[in-house]
């Protein structure tokens, strides 16, 4: 249990409990959204209480359909459900009535101030700001600024409508902020209705309260904002269930970045292949990358819910992919580096050897493989000469072929560079995996066979920066990694065409998936052992 379900529980009224993850539509959502929302939607999941999906859509010059649709898949891949998708835009009607009550209040008024000159009266933590001149406007004035706002008849950048707080406030926030721009740009919801557009500042308390949302939970650099949310709440005198603003510390990930801003740089300028590349730490990208939705919940999990900023590791969220990956991967025979081997005693044409899908679930069944009198094997799987440390198949020595028979290495043949090319065996016809033999020794190593196979293209991936915090940095570009890619070849057994949407496990290898609109390239997913702790 984290300090915010505590909090909740205090308060002892779960009967109005209600939930909200308010993503903006302006890129798809990444591996910090999905903190937030394994922490609200998991919570109203546990006490059976709602949790609405709304898109804090109010900069049409940024947003569209397609991020809204992109990100309800991702929330779905997860594995979660909302009662309710909101758009904020829905409410843009009775925002701005909101703020005409403030106008009213003399809580508000339209300032024909640039946002160069609004900046320059702010002040700064010492220096109090400065009055704008258009402060002290009558209630009627300022209502017919608002009115010609809204009605278009002046230009973007020409005015805004701003609280009136107090520009000697410690909390800069607080120094008369701006709740209302304009923008005559075709929004994606609710086409050209509106040329006038509310603050994600000013719409967000409000928004809370429309869908009588209790608990409104905040990364942690929204902590100085919550005063003007509070402030905004009790100056419209709103009556019923009245939200309360709680942070947690957001995710910061070694050698990657969690800000939408860098990520659509990246995107937007080529430095990336789109949102779901499978170096980024967006959910489209983990998720072709092949990490499960449940191993991306344990991570959240794991880490926890705090008030304490803190940079996690990479291998953290690796070895909880691991963990779950180990469960539930199917097990398949790739060669990367392959060397031929024939066993020249075999007078067979094909034989199938069975071989488990996964040894850890016994439900998974089994599968035949073809095998052959010429086979692949990995050539560090071999040497002519090794120590008795050395387990795998050496010349004179023996080892097992997976699923299929125990052959003895006889003799190699090499090129004119004194390259080996192919290395002759013979096999015990007795030793058949699952048969009588009790023959042991102590390698087994996996094999393709020389013709059944197929061939693939293999991408192992890197971080995607070189520094460990990258998202502190102004300037992200001159940080990436640029060998972050790279290409493999390999040859694997036939049956891996089965393998469609599911990370599978190359037998000694790693985690690996088939990439998406792909029938051969894969995407290392993970390794199989790093030594992490978690």
């Amino acid at each position: 249990m984290n300090f915010i379900e505590e909090r909740i529980l205090e308060k002892n009224d779960l009967g109005n409990l209600k939930l909200r993850f308010p993503p903006e539509p302006n890129g798809l959502i990444h591996l910090g959204h999905a903190k937030s929302i394994c922490l609200n939607f998991g919570l109203a999941e546990k006490y059976n209480r709602p949790c609405n999906l709304r898109f804090d859509d109010t900069n049409p010059t940024t947003e569209n359909t397609s991020y809204v649709e992109a990100i309800k898949e991702d929330i779905k891949w997860l594995g979660y459900k909302w009662d309710d998708v909101k758009f904020t835009s829905d409410y843009f009607e009775f925002i701005y009535n909101c703020s005409i009550k403030l106008i009213e209040k003399g809580l508000a008024y339209v300032d024909h101030s640039t946002s160069e000159e609004i900046a320059a009266t702010k002040g700064d933590l010492i220096t109090p700001g400065i009055n704008s001149i258009y402060r002290d406007r009558t209630i009627e004035d300022n209502l017919l600024h608002l009115e010609s706002m809204k009605n278009g008849l002046y230009d973007e950048g020409s005015c805004t409508l701003r609280l009136k707080i107090d520009m000697a406030n410690h909390n800069m926030i607080l120094r008369d902020p701006v709740i209302y721009r304009i923008i005559k740009t075709e929004h994606h919801h609710v086409g050209n209705k509106w040329c006038i557009y509310p603050m994600y500042d000013f719409a967000h308390p409000i928004s809370d309260y429309i869908e009588n949302i209790s608990d409104s939970l905040c990364t942690l650099e929204f902590e100085v904002h919550r005063p003007l949310y509070n402030w905004i709440l009790s100056n419209l005198d709103f009556e019923g269930i009245i939200p309360e603003e709680m942070e947690f510390a957001r995710l910061n990930v070694t050698n990657n970045i969690l800000s939408k801003r860098k990520l659509k740089l990246l995107v937007e300028n080529n430095h990336v292949n789109g949102w779901d590349d499978p170096r980024l730490l967006t959910i489209s990208g983990l998720r072709r990358r092949g990490y499960t939705p449940d191993s991306i919940k344990n991570f959240c999990e794991t880490i926890g819910y705090t008030k304490r900023e803190s940079i996690i590791d990479i291998k953290l969220l690796e070895e909880c992919l691991r963990a779950d990956l180990n469960k539930k991967a199917l097990r398949y025979m790739c060669v990367f580096e392959p060397i031929k081997l024939t066993i020249t005693n075999w007078e067979n044409d094909t034989e199938l050897c069975t071989i488990e899908n996964n040894p850890e679930d016994e439900n998974e069944g089994n599968r035949e493989v073809i095998f052959t009198k010429e086979l692949y094997i990995e050539s560090e799987d071999f040497r002519e000469e090794a120590n008795n440390k050395y387990h795998r198949l050496k010349l004179g020595g023996e080892v097992r072929l997976k699923g299929a028979y125990i052959i003895k290495a006889n003799e190699v043949i090499k090129d004119a560079y004194g390259n080996i090319i192919e290395i002759l065996c013979t096999y015990d016809p007795e030793t058949k995996s699952g048969g009588s033999s009790e023959k042991k020794v102590k390698g087994t190593i996996h094999w393709v066979s020389y013709v059944h196979n197929k061939e693939l293209i293999v991408k192992d991936y890197d971080n995607l920066f070189n520094i460990e915090s990258p998202d502190k940095e102004d300037n992200i570009i001159e940080h990436l990694n640029v060998e972050s890619v790279t290409i493999k070849y390999a040859v694997a057994e036939l049956a891996i065409e089965n393998c469609k949407e599911n990370a599978v496990q190359f037998m000694r290898k790693g985690y690996y998936i088939l990439d998406k609109g792909s029938k051969n390239i894969f995407n290392k997913t993970v390794s199989l052992k790093d030594g992490f702790k978690i």
